[in-house]
């Protein structure tokens, strides 16, 4: 699905359009916030005075400007706005598209932009369909993301875009915004004559977190409540902010950002960044499975031998979210979660394993040596398999003088234990092994 765009001066709204849209910048001066790109030596500044549009990606957070710039700076540079639909569209529209372009291009002079949101959602064959002609400069790619780019685009056409990285709006900035709504009489709310005060402001700013759309509707809300002539107060934009959860994308980047910074506070054993970042999880949407199985993998990675109990808890508290599930199940991973900060630390299990893992991979598969084979039939018992077996229960140590490893790789420690924990007294077991078997 695509469509040329008209946004304007001129556009005009439709009852019932969120102020958010209403109020979306139509000249690059009114833009405010990412001053490294539009400040006097900024990057689009130049780009713009020059009257030059490479392709661009702009990746940032919800609510911080992308979309409106991608559409500004193909307006500034009087290029014809074509809008395609990563999702809905297919091979055959862009291709229709970029056919289009082409004979604009040969009869005025004038480029196309494509602008396309959501860019990471490109499939490989839409990216293989505009990159001719992105190469030959029929078409100017500008898409917006919130994903990283580099994860969702081929090589080759990010190498043919700029990318530029947009910042979430400071709060100063969200302040301007509301306050150019209030007092905007056509397109905001400065016909309500709401009576407001900056610690107002502020406090609708702090909770949108530099997203200027969230920012816009929880003012549209608490204006609503005010009605006609009222005055906005902090306990109206608590009500219209109740509803919001924290800003969580399950099947985004920042999904991984979230569980990165849960993972690395437990690691770190701090625990009030620990609960923090779970509960930033949890009341956000996030599938406490999900949650469920790092902290499993915490267990093991983390803790490991240091605490065998870690593993043991973990595996309770997935086992109460399979049981429970949201909200109950979150007290089970809260309290999951404080154990495995409060135990001691240790990643000799995951280095061991490593170790292991190196040896299958950068070795031959060498057999199984024959005293070590089972042998449930004659012919197995002729071909010498289990012979030189040693029973370890019928060792007066209970540890056999018999090498488990095939001969050709020797004798690697690959499991290093360390003092934390009980992992102190694995060392003194496995001191006490070795001397049994020397015996």
């Amino acid at each position: 699905m695509s469509g040329r765009l008209d946004f304007g001066a001129a556009a005009r709204f439709a009852p019932g359009t969120p102020l958010a849209e209403r109020m979306r910048p139509r000249t690059l001066a009114e833009v405010v916030g990412q001053r490294a790109l539009l400040g006097e030596e900024g990057l689009l500044t130049r780009l713009v005075a020059r009257g030059e549009l490479p392709s661009l990606i702009f990746w940032g957070p919800p609510g911080c400007g992308k979309t409106t710039l991608a559409r500004l700076l193909a307006a500034a540079c009087n290029a014809e706005l074509v809008a395609f639909s990563a999702v809905l569209s297919g091979v055959k529209e862009a291709r229709a598209v970029m056919d289009e372009a082409r004979r604009l291009r040969a009869a005025t002079g004038r480029r196309t932009v494509l602008f396309v949101d959501e860019v990471h959602r490109f499939n490989k064959a839409q990216q293989d369909a505009f990159l001719p002609f992105v190469e030959s400069g029929d078409v100017v790619l500008i898409g917006t993301t919130t994903e990283n780019p580099s994860f969702d685009l081929n090589a080759a056409l990010l190498s043919r875009a700029k990318v530029y990285v947009l910042e979430p709006l400071a709060d100063e900035d969200v302040v301007v915004l509301l306050r150019r709504a209030l007092e905007d009489p056509e397109r905001g709310l400065g016909g309500r004559r709401l009576e407001f005060t900056e610690d107002v402001l502020g406090a609708i700013a702090a909770q949108a977190a530099g997203d200027a759309r969230i920012a816009y509707n929880l003012l549209e809300i608490a204006a609503e409540a005010a009605g006609e002539g009222g005055t906005l107060t902090a306990a109206l934009v608590q009500e219209a902010a109740q509803q919001r959860l924290a800003r969580y994308d399950k099947d985004g980047e920042e999904h991984y950002n979230l569980i990165s910074a849960l993972h690395k506070s437990i690691r770190n054993s701090d625990l009030d960044a620990s609960l923090y970042w779970l509960a930033r999880m949890l009341e956000g949407g996030a599938d406490p499975r999900f949650i469920a199985r790092r902290l499993l993998r915490i267990a093991s990675e983390d803790v490991g031998m240091a605490d065998p109990r870690a593993l043991e808890q973990a595996a309770a508290a997935a086992h109460a979210v399979e049981h429970m599930g949201m909200p109950e199940c979150n007290l089970a991973l809260a309290q999951a979660a404080l154990y495995l900060c409060l135990a001691p630390k240790s990643n000799s299990v995951y280095l061991a394993y490593g170790r292991a893992r190196a040896l299958v991979r950068e070795r031959p598969p060498y057999p199984v040596p024959l005293h070590l084979r089972n042998a449930p039939t004659r012919l197995m018992r002729e071909l010498g398999y289990g012979d030189g077996y040693v029973h370890a229960h019928d060792t007066p140590g209970k540890v056999a003088e018999m090498r488990c490893l095939p001969p050709e790789l020797g004798q690697p420690r690959l499991y290093e234990p360390t003092e934390e924990g009980w992992e102190k007294r694995i060392r003194e077991r496995l001191r006490e092994i070795a001397a049994r078997r020397s015996r």
